[in-house]
């Protein structure tokens, strides 16, 4: 059997802009539209900006399991744009949930948040992104999600 192995990529912050719009009782549960405001990622060998053109699809479904949906456009600090998407999961105890709900600050280790991301660009410098699998580990933060994001090797 082959081992997993993995490298740090970057760390990513996301500023989300509240209120989501917010679809109830559809057939999978309630649905959220978060617009990304904006929001910063930085590792050794990409550092940037996320252009506020992106949004979350929130699944909440009834087990209180949310489903991540994300799209976004990354830019880097020489001006390079990389298409982000991912899609994750976020669960724990109800009280957990519940205060993240609030907005208030739940220590990481309370829950469980993960994500796979990929990424699409044209540019050379980081044509090496689009032939990765990243996963990160999630903090969901009162002003939007850190995560820190890992390449598979």
């Amino acid at each position: 059997m082959m081992k997993l192995e993995s490298r740090y990529l970057m760390t990513l912050q996301l500023f989300a802009d509240p209120p989501p719009a917010t679809l109830r009782g559809t057939p999978h549960g309630d649905r959220q539209i978060m617009r990304i405001q904006g929001g910063e990622f930085s590792g050794d060998r990409l550092e940037g900006k996320i252009r506020p053109n992106g949004a979350d699809w929130i699944l909440n479904r009834p087990d209180g399991t949310t489903v991540l949906d994300v799209r976004m456009t990354l830019e880097t600090t020489d001006n390079e744009l990389i298409y982000c998407q991912y899609r994750g999961l976020r669960h724990g105890s109800k009280d957990a949930i519940a205060a993240i709900a609030r907005g208030e600050v739940v220590n990481a280790a309370d829950y469980y948040m993960r994500t796979s991301l990929q990424f699409e660009t044209g540019s050379e410098k980081y044509y090496w992104l689009n032939n990765i699998i990243a996963v990160a580990t999630g903090d969901r933060k009162p002003v939007g999600p850190i995560y820190y994001v890992y390449e598979i090797l």
